[in-house]
């Protein structure tokens, strides 16, 4: 039987701040650059952590969607296929250089077998399909690790719409021969085929400094 991990809200997690807890010298130092040293409490510092990794998320999968659309427009589905193969991980990149953190997506029906879960991330990845296969709601989430220097972000993906089962769908229906042709041939590990509108695609995960975070308040 799988070990669920449910998932909550940040106001539920907060049990996991506590008093005891070692600032690292990076993290002082983050404060203390500031032109006001300002009190900080970890629930401020776990809500800004929260914030941020939706704003963060938002703008990948947007930055995402509107570049493949694009692919598409200009190449049709196959293209946009090779253009996601080449660009999609650099895209991720770009944004996680901007803003000092690291973004990427994990999914145990991985197309690409760079998305396949860390250790750290199963659990959670777990969760988020135990709550759809029971028609539960799951909400974004965020963890402490390193000691609490580190926050990790997740947040659901979901197949938004009819856009996506272009190559996510149904082979023979909504999955044409000549796009089978190109996946098979750009990932022959494919696990991301068979998907309907609403279905579970994967999780967001991002890896956010507390450092990074403390610089925001």
């Amino acid at each position: 039987m799988k070990k669920i991990v449910v998932l909550a809200n940040a106001a539920l997690l907060l049990y996991s701040c506590g008093p005891q807890e070692r600032v690292s010298k990076e993290t002082f130092e983050a404060v203390n650059q500031s032109m006001e040293v300002k009190r900080l409490t970890e629930v401020e510092i776990l809500n800004e952590a929260m914030l941020w990794g939706d704003s963060i998320s938002t703008e990948a999968q947007n930055q995402l969607i509107t570049r493949l659309q694009n692919a598409v427009a200009e190449k049709g589905v196959p293209g946009a296929i090779e253009f996601c193969n080449i660009q999609a991980l650099p895209i991720l990149k770009e944004v996680s250089q901007k803003h000092g953190v690291e973004i990427r997506r994990a999914s145990n029906r991985y197309r690409n077998p760079a998305d396949q879960p860390t250790e750290e991330e199963k659990p959670l990845l777990e969760a988020y399909e135990f709550n759809a296969e029971n028609g539960s709601k799951s909400d974004p989430n965020i963890q402490k690790f390193e000691n609490g220097e580190v926050f990790l972000y997740t947040k659901a993906i979901v197949i938004p719409g009819g856009f996506c089962l272009s190559c996510h769908g149904e082979p023979g229906k909504e999955i044409n021969e000549e796009t089978l042709k190109k996946l098979a041939e750009l990932y022959p590990q494919d696990q991301a085929k068979g998907h309907q509108v609403g279905d579970l695609r994967g999780m967001w995960s991002i890896r956010i400094p507390k450092k990074e975070v403390v610089k925001r308040l």
